[in-house]
């Protein structure tokens, strides 16, 4: 084992080296008998971080040339101290390593300690809510648990609908502003009202296709709460025969780590009331009708398969209904249990409970 005193000091400071001299020799061809390890000097590999921090602090800035030049300053000044404190090698008889080490984890601490926000009242993230967007939201949520509280207030949702409302949009009647003067599911209608009102949700029912890309496996383990068929005029010349399938996913068990200071105000409970919430539409139109028993409200999903029609030109859609869920990790049952098969089928669609043609329950 080689002595630390015989350790080599390097030749060359970090300040030294720039753009120029660094080449691909450096890299690839590395002289094992100059770096034993076979990777590049902690000097150089230092010095280059150092350099393409600041290079890309300076092309990714767009702002006025002092505050690059400012940015740029502060890369340097930090990766300076880190690099020198990351360079630090005790000398014959200069010094213990393990105080350089308590001097570093003690710089880490002081830093970590250094970090402690402020509190800001409620009343300013009230405030600040009136300038989110509804795609937002979530976000603003998860800043801090004020910002949280202020989203489960019947002013924040109240506020937002006004935001977008306009007297010549087209909305239901459960959607107007009569309407939603009562706080009971206040947070569902106006996210309702939101893809009629807001540009962006309404393109993103718009543009969804008349058969999904691929068969949505959404619906798998959901219980068939309700079942209608409607007969509906189409573009064809004779009419089409709509399937709806409305499903209620098993609500998720609440985790018993949860921070129970999170959970949702008494008084605004009323606001997040959502009769449709985990409720999902399934809405299948036929080019005929269709037989299918009413014995399957109350059954769960167990398989669905969007295939090819027999006559090559439509779509098929089969559904296999069991008694009883499948729980997590059981395998899929042997029998068939009740198949229902739709053909030949014309659109497949599957609506959210916020959907604007999504019969709502209140």
């Amino acid at each position: 084992m080689p002595k630390k005193g015989n350790r080599k000091r390097l030749k060359f400071r970090p300040g030294d080296v720039c753009s120029e001299s660094v080449t691909v020799a450096d890299y690839a061809n590395a002289d094992p008998a100059v770096v034993k390890s076979g990777r590049l000097k902690k000097a150089v590999a230092n010095a280059i971080e150092k350099e393409v921090k600041l290079l890309c602090g300076l092309e990714a800035s767009t702002g006025p040339v002092q505050e690059v030049l400012s940015s740029a300053e502060s890369v340097c000044v930090s990766g300076g101290e880190r690099d020198s404190s990351e360079e630090v090698e005790p000398e014959e008889g200069d010094g213990d390593p393990k105080n350089t080490r308590k001097k570093k984890t003690k710089r880490r601490k002081e830093s970590i300690d250094c970090q402690d926000g402020d509190d800001y009242p409620i009343d300013i993230w009230l405030v600040l809510s009136g300038y989110i967007r509804p795609e937002d939201v979530c976000k603003f949520a998860l800043i801090c648990r004020n910002a949280w509280t202020v989203t489960c207030t019947a002013a924040f949702w109240t506020r937002l609908y006004r935001r977008h409302y306009s007297l010549d949009a087209e909305l239901p009647v459960r959607l107007q502003p009569d309407s939603l003067s009562s706080m009971r599911c206040l947070r569902a209608c106006v996210i309702r009202s939101l893809f009629h009102l807001y540009e962006p949700f309404s393109a993103r029912i718009s543009t969804c296709p008349p058969l999904p890309d691929a068969t949505p496996n959404t619906l798998l383990n959901a219980r068939c709460m309700l079942f209608w068929v409607k007969e509906v005029s189409g573009s064809r010349p004779e009419n089409l025969w709509q399937f709806n399938f409305k499903f209620e996913m098993h609500a998720p068990k609440s985790k018993s780590n949860v921070d129970r200071s999170l959970q949702l105000p008494k008084r605004y409970r009323d606001v997040h009331t959502n009769p449709d919430s985990n409720c999902y539409l399934l809405q299948v139109n036929t080019l005929h009708f269709i037989y299918i028993p009413h014995v399957i409200m109350g059954m769960t999903l167990s398989l669905m398969a969007i295939n090819v029609s027999t006559d090559m030109r439509h779509h098929r859609v089969r559904l296999q209904f069991q008694d009883s869920p499948l729980l997590r990790g059981q395998r899929r049952r042997a029998e068939p249990g009740l198949q229902v098969a739709l053909d030949p089928v014309h659109s497949v669609r599957l609506m959210d409970w916020w959907h604007p043609q999504y019969p709502t329950s209140a």
